[in-house]
């Protein structure tokens, strides 16, 4: 008996063997460590030791009216942050499960720059147990809209991390997601060093909406990585404003 293969058929083969010659490779070259600590890792398919997972700072109440950061004793009675007194922001509100130091900035990095892009799995978790605790209103908002990347930097990192955490969101809770909706319609210089108002020029009119239509009149969640002074969170948000949307409430990992 004899069999013959098509090319295509020829391919796959070829295909599942280079795959599986490259994860043994793979294996062989980056062994199962962890990704903060790089000791062995004893379980299967976990990125991180539970000694290291109990290390993630979480982000507690009282919050911030405004961007959500955890109240220190002097701004409970105004329920704002000092960094918030000043400034106004065009987001409704603002949440984050976890503070943006230690271990989680080390993974979120990893995330980001490193192309652990399977990560998103375990950090959306944090954001929907979050949603949950705090009773996030997100039954009565009407879409997930993740910060866009500029097409240069999306081509370099492969994906854009904000919409892997806005997918999985979407899918725990039943709503439609918003790719496509927000776009960044010029690259900026990179937001490190640059104080508040210069974040805030550096982001100026970066963001568009590709049809004002699909949002006019809607409630919006707004889903980012990480919320530092809120520049680009809030240019992001003011664009969804001015395109039609009633409320936009931001949600992102860390702050």
């Amino acid at each position: 008996m004899s069999i013959t293969l098509t090319n295509e058929g020829f391919v796959d083969i070829i295909v599942f063997m280079l795959a599986h010659l490259l994860s043994g490779l793979r294996d062989l070259i980056y062994p199962d460590c962890c990704l903060i600590c790089k000791n062995r890792l004893n379980q299967e398919h976990n990125p991180v030791c539970a000694n290291c997972l109990r290390k993630i700072e979480m982000n507690l109440p009282p919050f911030c009216a405004d961007c959500g950061r955890h109240l220190d004793q002097e701004s409970i009675a105004r329920n704002i942050c000092r960094n918030c007194k000043n400034n106004k922001f065009h987001f409704d509100k603002a949440f984050s499960p976890c503070i943006y130091t230690g271990a989680i900035k080390k993974l979120i990095h990893e995330f980001k720059y490193k192309y652990k892009d399977y990560l998103g799995e375990y950090f959306s978790s944090l954001m929907n147990d979050f949603i949950r605790t705090y009773n996030l209103p997100i039954e009565h908002l009407d879409y997930i809209v993740p910060i866009p990347l500029y097409k240069s930097r999306l081509r370099e990192r492969e994906f854009n991390q904000s919409q892997v955490l806005a997918s999985l969101i979407a899918k725990e809770f039943g709503k439609k997601e918003l790719s496509g909706i927000l776009i960044r319609n010029k690259a900026n210089k990179t937001q490190a060093g640059l104080n508040f108002k210069q974040r805030q020029q550096n982001v100026l009119g970066c963001f568009c909406v590709s049809d004002p239509q699909i949002i006019k009149d809607t409630d919006l969640l707004l889903i980012d990585d990480v919320l530092t002074t809120a520049a680009t969170s809030d240019e992001a948000a003011k664009c969804l404003k001015n395109a039609g949307a009633k409320t936009v409430i931001l949600l992102t990992l860390a702050n």
